[in-house]
């Protein structure tokens, strides 16, 4: 009956549109005083899920990259990229995904990518003609590219979600190697669907221009080598590359783009503030949730009930894949990993299935939550910077989503794909 509490008020409080921080919390002391639990626990888990010392690192990411993306660095991938690949068929949109590829490595946010690229390639390409429906739809799912690669506050929130004992080098390794089959395969796409449309070619600047925009972007590309190798190398810790990043993305805005001026670096704070006090809500109010399915043997009913009909490591990763993805239609990718975490990482290690392989599984099948109604946080942006309904987007987003689902596919029946890189690493 307590599962069952717990399970249905937080149902319920979604469906009605309750914010999920309030409604993870509600469900939680519903089920705590139903239990007659003292509900000081309320108070102890919530104080106890923002402890992590781990946890320090994403606000401090999130302030880099909205330092970056404020402060010029945004344009100048973007340029880059559009020197790259923009006279392929369709070229704006080759250009934001492959912007998205780029600016990932700098926000590690979906929501930051499709922001920033998202906010300055759909305009352009409803100027230079291109159908809106296209524009937001190659814009939104390139955006998951930012799920997968160096600094993904996500894998770092998986990390924290599976008790901090996993390495967030090998996740950061683990995720570069899916987002680069991610970027190819959203580009092969992008070709066929705008040949399919008879979009045009943007014209090839020429190689000094290619070589000047790519000097221009290094610095920014540089921060992605600052974090990824430095920890790999054991250089400094997760926590220690974000303050490392923002003090390097404040000195390249400030210093050498001259860009970031004390009117936009306010807003930078107000918004990185905003952010994290709703990232760190979430996962506090979710600390409560995950020590309560602890407590009621969730995880071990989940075990159990899993393995009376199925046999292999991949059937329960089909399952597991499918269930996270109709969990993601109607919840945010952050309390996603908090919740299922606890539950299905038991499951996958029970089935030799390894943590590293399970988080890059998760986090993109969540990623794919993120472009998918009702509650697709990354959908509704790219909407309404296209001005176009969510409806209209639907309707002509399978070609992306179905890419996405594929990759997904391959990462989750092909471990190889994530995990060799980390192993060559540690080698």
């Amino acid at each position: 009956m307590g599962i069952a509490i717990l399970f249905a008020m937080f149902g319920v409080l979604l469906l009605i549109g309750v914010p999920v921080a309030y409604a993870l919390a509600a469900a939680s002391l519903a089920t705590l005083l139903y239990l007659d639990l003292p509900s000081i626990v309320l108070v102890q888990q919530i104080s106890a899920g923002t402890g992590s010392a781990s946890l320090i690192a994403i606000p401090l990411f999130i302030f880099a990259g909205e330092i970056m993306m404020r402060g010029g660095i945004s344009e100048r991938l973007i340029s880059l990229a559009s020197s790259l690949v923009g006279r392929m068929r369709g070229g704006l949109g080759q250009v934001s995904i492959l912007s998205s590829l780029f600016f990932g490595g700098v926000s590690g946010s979906a929501i930051a990518d499709v922001s920033a690229v998202g906010g300055t390639m759909i305009p352009q390409m409803i100027k230079r003609g291109y159908d809106r429906d296209f524009a937001v739809n190659v814009s939104i799912t390139a955006a998951l590219v930012a799920l997968l690669v160096p600094p993904s506050h996500n894998l770092i929130l998986f990390s924290a979600a599976a008790g901090g004992g996993l390495s967030i080098a090998d996740l950061f390794a683990a995720g570069i190697v899916p987002a680069l089959l991610m970027t190819v395969v959203l580009m092969v796409t992008g070709y066929v669907v705008a040949r399919h449309r008879g979009y045009g070619v943007e014209a090839f600047p020429g190689m000094r221009a290619v070589l000047l925009r790519l000097v221009a972007a290094l610095p920014g590309l540089g921060l992605v080598a600052l974090i990824f190798f430095g920890i790999r190398a054991g250089i400094f810790t997760a926590v220690e590359s974000a303050a490392i990043a923002v003090v390097y993305a404040l000195l390249v805005t400030t210093v050498l783009y001259r860009q970031l001026r004390l009117k936009e670096f306010m807003a930078t704070v107000v918004h990185a503030a905003r952010s994290t006090g709703v990232i760190l809500f979430v996962i506090a109010t979710a600390a409560v949730f995950g020590w309560l399915l602890a407590y009621l043997q969730v995880p071990a009913a989940a075990v159990d009930f899993l393995q009376s009909f199925a046999h292999s490591k991949y059937m329960v990763l089909l399952m597991i894949v499918v269930m996270l993805l109709l969990l993601g239609t109607f919840m945010d990718l952050a309390p996603m990993i908090l919740i299922c975490t606890p539950i299905f990482l038991p499951v996958a290690k029970a089935y030799g299935i390894d943590p590293i392989h399970f988080g890059l599984v998760l986090v993109l099948t969540g990623g794919l939550g993120l472009v998918t109604p009702p509650v697709g946080s990354v959908l509704f942006i790219g909407t309404a910077i296209g001005k176009i309904t969510v409806g209209e987007s639907m309707k002509s987003i399978w070609p992306f989503w179905l890419a996405g689902l594929t990759v997904l596919l391959a990462v989750t029946f092909f471990p190889a794909m994530s995990l060799w890189l980390p192993a060559l690493l540690r080698s």
